[in-house]
């Protein structure tokens, strides 16, 4: 096997990651004709053909998905050694990214960040707030905040907080409708949900908790436009008390009786949990978190 480059791993690992190779080559800011030389000269040096390759992207072979493991720790290698250079170096600076639930990130972190930035003005903060999974291994983010604690990987979890969520409506909505006086009497109400096959975590299904009976009418693919439907009047709908105290006109129902609740994790990659920007962060965000302020509405 003849010697291969660096930049031949790099490029394997974000067309494995990527699927395409225009998107790759946009990521890593090169040629996809340079992207595909190469992949090329990889698989020549390596004797195996790591892609299948279709008009749908670009597949791992069986051989690819053997390459990939020892690539990933060629990368993870290659980090810490950079980080533990920038931490003696640079200190609190360059750049760190956190990918949290679209709520977390927008109704709680968000508002917080200015005081992170203000203390810490050479540090570049990039907050990815959707309503989905983030792979550390795939170097989505630095450091990420989940619903459910990870079952596998090289990851460190430490749970953040629990949650409250409750059965809300909008003040207009109670008055124009039939009176809810008894929890049988909201299976005749309609109901905003997820949309199933978006539901990114089992965490989201609240409604069979309500009743195993309680189909939604509306359907949305994340919480914050959840609420917003909840609180014009569409219906009934189970929101995270956090965000929906921030809503005047929403009315919690059965407080007492309808008490949910879920937790928020704090995950971070082995080989960068340590790097000074990324501890920063993760303190932060635990610290941020300590309290009932979660539990509230």
């Amino acid at each position: 096997m003849r010697g291969f480059d660096w930049d031949d791993i790099q490029a394997f690992l974000a067309i494995s990651r990527a699927g395409r190779l225009t998107v790759a080559a946009q990521q890593m800011g090169v040629d996809h004709s340079t992207l595909s030389r190469r992949v090329a000269a990889l698989e020549a040096a390596l004797g195996v053909k790591l892609f299948d390759r279709s008009s749908l992207g670009f597949v791992l072979t069986p051989e690819g998905e053997r390459v990939l493991s020892d690539a990933e720790s060629m990368e993870s290698l290659a980090l810490r050694m950079r980080h533990r250079l920038d931490d003696a170096s640079i200190g609190l600076t360059g750049s760190v990214r956190i990918g949290t639930p679209e709520g977390f990130g927008t109704y709680f972190l968000a508002p917080r960040i200015a005081q992170l930035s203000s203390a810490h003005p050479n540090l570049e903060i990039e907050l990815i707030a959707n309503p989905r999974m983030f792979s550390l291994s795939k170097r989505e983010a630095d450091l990420a905040v989940s619903m459910t604690r990870p079952a596998q990987g090289r990851v460190y979890a430490h749970k953040l907080t629990d949650y409250a969520l409750g059965v809300y409506a909008s003040k207009e909505y109670l008055t124009k409708h039939r009176k809810i006086a008894t929890r049988r009497d909201l299976l005749a109400h309609p109901w905003v949900g997820y949309v199933e096959d978006q539901m990114w975590s089992a965490e989201l299904n609240y409604l069979p908790q309500i009743s195993n009976t309680l189909v939604p009418t509306i359907r949305i693919s994340n919480v914050i436009s959840q609420a917003a439907a909840v609180s014009g009047g569409v219906g009934l709908g189970v929101l995270p008390c956090f965000i929906a105290h921030t809503e005047p006109n929403l009315v919690r129902l059965f407080r007492d009786e309808i008490a949910l609740s879920r937790s928020y994790w704090l995950v971070t990659l082995a080989e960068t949990r340590d790097v000074a920007r990324v501890r920063l962060l993760a303190d932060f965000i635990r610290e941020e978190c300590a309290g009932d302020w979660f539990l509230h509405d």
